[in-house]
């Protein structure tokens, strides 16, 4: 189920959680919290914070493409379809590796197209970043041809900024204003790569692989000495149950399961 995205300063709604009791059990017989465990669980997963994408593989859900234009801006949509470049109000010190979106035309869904290595950007308003043969930038089609198709390039000399570049070799750059008060512009016209077309990409960091692959490894750890004793049918030694849990990390924890059991029936007609 797709979340709606929330803002740095929105107030979140307070869940109320509830557990089945087994009036069999007693307070003594009864592990961790599982009240714990599914809120530790559910913080993991509604985790909203941004962090930025470090390598291409990390590009996909909700982005926000930031500039290198001083201050920093970001690339948005409106509604008719417009792109522009938007000032970042949720930054710190001015610094584009703390950027967070405020705005939701401030914020593209990244998704690779299936069978290539190329991506689109969807704006908030359901239509494809597009670029046409003149450089020009837009947001009105729900379908995807050659204008909508980009390819992320991580920068050779700058880790953690990327281009995005259209099919026509292009790239994404900023134009500075030329009158006093004008705001930059967001052009696809630029054919070599340099300051202005090198980008940061910030991204919700439940959606990060490296970040969800920490987090299914400490939710295989969540498992109490209780549980692993009714699995085994027996009460366990201190180096028993970190092999188990240790195990749960590995992926073989059947089999070290197995192993113990195997050593309960030895033990018990020997």
């Amino acid at each position: 189920m797709v979340k709606p995205l929330s803002f740095k300063g929105d107030k979140k709604p307070k869940k109320r959680k509830r557990t089945e009791v087994d009036p069999s059990k007693t307070a003594e017989d009864a592990g961790p919290s599982n009240l714990a465990v599914v809120a530790r669980a559910e913080d993991e997963t509604n985790d909203d914070s941004w962090v930025s994408a470090e390598t291409v593989g990390d590009v996909q859900g909700p982005v926000m493409i930031v500039l290198p234009t001083e201050p920093p801006t970001c690339l948005a949509c409106d509604a008719n379809g417009k792109i522009f470049t938007d000032p970042i109000v949720n930054i710190v010190d001015g610094n584009p590796a703390s950027a967070e979106p405020h705005d939701v035309r401030q914020v593209w869904v990244a998704n690779k197209i299936y069978g290539t290595e190329n991506f689109r950007f969807k704006g908030r308003y359901g239509k494809y970043l597009s670029c046409d043969k003149y450089g020009i930038l837009t947001a009105t089609t729900e379908a995807i041809s050659a204008l909508e198709t980009w390819t992320v390039i991580p920068t050779a000399d700058t880790p953690g900024t990327f281009q995005i570049q259209s099919q026509r070799e292009t790239f994404l750059t900023v134009k500075e204003p030329t009158k006093a008060n004008g705001v930059p512009e967001i052009r696809g016209d630029a054919t070599e790569i340099n300051f202005d077309t090198t980008l940061r990409i910030r991204m919700q960091a439940r959606f990060k692989p490296r970040i969800k692959a920490t987090k299914e490894e400490k939710a295989k750890e969540k498992i109490s000495r209780r549980e692993l004793e009714e699995a085994v049918g027996r009460r366990l030694e201190e180096d028993e149950v970190r092999t188990l849990k240790r195990a749960r990390r590995d992926g073989d924890y059947h089999e070290r399961l197995l192993d113990l059991k195997t050593k309960n029936k030895h033990d018990k007609y020997g």
